[in-house]
């Protein structure tokens, strides 16, 4: 927090810093006794009629009134140092698109509209990076007519906590009743470490998810329309641990797109009852052993916040977060 020369805390922020991460005390509570001091960091996305909003890195948006700041700055827009390959959102938003590509997809001034049949949120989304060409609300109601006309309902993927994430137009977006459905986070790590913590024995690769893979695969009764968002990518590979008895549904299996410098992971999945033995582990250094082949040399994943198992699986791996990603979905009546 600022403290001036003289001992006191300062706001050191003002309107004109719409836009920009700041840290913020404020005061809460009621009565003397109960008040205490409250630390926000986020994105400063609107100062109006007397109440901030701050967008936090984990997306949440947080409203503090004027009157209760106690003191405040300016922070750096990003972390000055990050695990994993350097990067930018824009540059892992793009690959994290490209490996789990629309059956059709159109283009809105730079927003991309994508459309899979319904298939998984991130592929039925906008991906929002730059300006739509039009006001916002203009196009938000081009965005919900787009994906009215498919009988879709109309999602906008937001991301927070890197510098070029989207903290305002999330902040936009619920201001006018978006719902905010589900929130991820992208993970990146080196690829060399992926692959030297196993050989990848017993694992077999193929270019297609043929019926073993999708046996063991979560979303049961997978469309055509699935089938063409898991095999579309730059390069993807399908890898599969055969089960323990003939017949039987696959131990492990897991997804990896290779797309220039980076490989991205995805379905990762083993049998529950045989959890803790290091498959996942295998499956991982198999494609990732593929992607060193293949000329790659970063990794990339996603993973939702309340999945501790996965996450414990990729931070022993050398993964770290390095931003949220957000789902939000349209109101059900238009109130814009």
């Amino acid at each position: 927090m600022e403290i001036s020369a003289a001992g006191r805390f300062e706001v050191r922020i003002t309107a004109a810093d719409v836009g920009k991460r700041v840290s913020v005390r404020r005061l809460t509570g009621n009565g003397a006794a109960a008040q205490k001091f409250t630390d926000t960091v986020g994105v400063l996305t609107s100062w109006d009629d007397g109440m901030l909003t701050i967008a936090r890195r984990d997306g949440e948006i947080v409203r503090i009134p004027q009157s209760a700041l106690v003191a405040a700055k300016v922070v750096p827009a990003a972390p000055a140092r990050r695990r994993g390959p350097a990067a930018t959102y824009g540059e892992l938003a793009r690959v994290a698109s490209r490996g789990w590509r629309p059956v059709e997809s159109e283009r809105l001034g730079e927003w991309e509209l994508r459309a899979a049949a319904g298939y998984t949120r991130r592929a039925n989304s906008v991906l929002p990076l730059g300006d739509p060409g039009l006001p916002l609300d203009a196009a938000l109601a081009a965005v919900r007519r787009w994906y009215g006309e498919r009988g879709l309902p109309a999602y906008v993927q937001t991301a927070t906590g890197a510098q070029g994430t989207q903290e305002p137009l999330g902040a936009e977006l619920e201001r006018r009743g978006w719902v905010r459905e589900v929130s991820a986070e992208l993970w990146t790590g080196g690829l060399a470490p992926v692959a030297d913590r196993a050989a990848g024995a017993g694992v077999v690769l193929s270019r297609r998810a043929g019926e073993d893979w999708l046996a063991r695969y979560r979303r049961k009764g997978v469309s055509e329309v699935a089938l063409q968002v898991l095999g579309a990518g730059p390069s993807v590979w399908f890898a599969t641990v055969p089960g323990t008895a003939a017949g039987a549904a696959p131990a492990a299996i897991g997804r990896l797109v290779v797309d220039g410098r980076w490989a991205g992971f995805a379905a990762v999945e083993v049998d529950p009852g045989l959890r803790r033995r290091g498959l996942a582990t295998e499956v991982m250094a198999a494609l990732a052993h593929r992607a060193l082949e293949e000329g790659a040399s970063a990794a990339w994943l996603q993973v939702e916040t309340g999945n501790e198992g996965a996450r414990a699986l990729y931070r022993r791996g050398g993964f770290a977060a390095h931003h949220a990603y957000h789902h939000y979905r349209a109101p059900e009546a238009d109130g814009s």
